[in-house]
């Protein structure tokens, strides 16, 4: 079931999404070659636990980890463990986080230090993708719209979009209904309301879109071992448009 939301859970799913949004700034400054990304998830912890809020991810179906971080061909949900980064590498860092019973999630892809142009421009068509997304969040439009605009613009750059995974409502429970895919046809599935709360995470690959499951059960890669940029944000639906909710104060 689809909800909307009241004003006053609004500005909670808000304050879940400021911490998150200020925990991904903090760690922007710590993101250069030779940081071990286990270093980068306690860093985030710490952040979130200060801020009077609790690590979204952590447990959540047996993930072990504050942050999921994910280095080139890994897409989504990569573990962070003892790796270091490397100069020329892309990381995509997912941050969850829950106050007074309410969520916040987004994610970012970051460049480690100077990057080749085709994973800067990788990066760069999949946040405009997330954008685009964004703006087709309006009243009268519907779940399918939001993918529609995330696909045609993702696709005339020559890049792919990950099927498997899918954006998702959000409020008190992490992953809500409606699923929210990066693709398909205009006007289909649920219709937009204002109080709607969403997560749109466009998740795009470099070469094909097909993926695959790591043997830790979470790591998700590409199969043709090219890079992926992922970037997402929590947005609800007014009745001006999409306000974003994952920004720092």
């Amino acid at each position: 079931m689809v909800k909307i939301r009241t004003e006053r859970e609004i500005s909670l799913i808000a304050e879940s999404n400021r911490i998150v949004a200020e925990t991904l700034d903090m760690l922007s400054e710590c993101i250069i070659p030779g940081i071990r990304i286990s270093d980068l998830d306690k860093l985030a912890e710490e952040f979130i636990i200060s801020q009077g809020a609790r690590p979204a991810f952590k447990g959540y179906m047996g993930f072990p980890s504050t942050l999921c971080i994910s280095i080139d061909d890994e897409v989504v949900h990569g573990i962070p463990n003892g790796k270091i980064l490397k100069e020329g590498q892309i990381v995509s860092i997912d941050c969850g986080a829950e106050k007074n019973g309410y969520y916040g999630d987004s994610a970012r892809t970051f460049a480690v230090g100077e990057v080749d142009p085709q994973k800067q421009d990788l990066m760069n068509v999949t946040k405009e993708s997330l954008m685009r997304g964004i703006e087709a969040a309006k009243v009268g439009n519907y779940v399918s719209d939001i993918g529609h605009a995330v696909q045609t613009y993702v696709e005339a750059h020559g890049y792919s979009v990950v099927r498997d995974l899918v954006g998702h409502g959000i409020g008190t429970e992490l992953h809500e209904d409606p699923q929210v895919p990066n693709y398909g046809k205009p006007k289909q599935g649920h219709r937009l309301r204002v109080g709607m709360c969403l997560a749109i995470e466009p998740m795009i690959n470099a070469g094909t879109k097909d993926i695959y499951t790591e043997s830790d059960g979470w790591t998700v890669k590409t199969k043709d071992g090219k890079a992926s940029a992922h970037f997402e944000h929590t947005i609800t639906i007014t009745k001006n448009g999409a306000k974003i909710l994952s920004i720092s104060n």
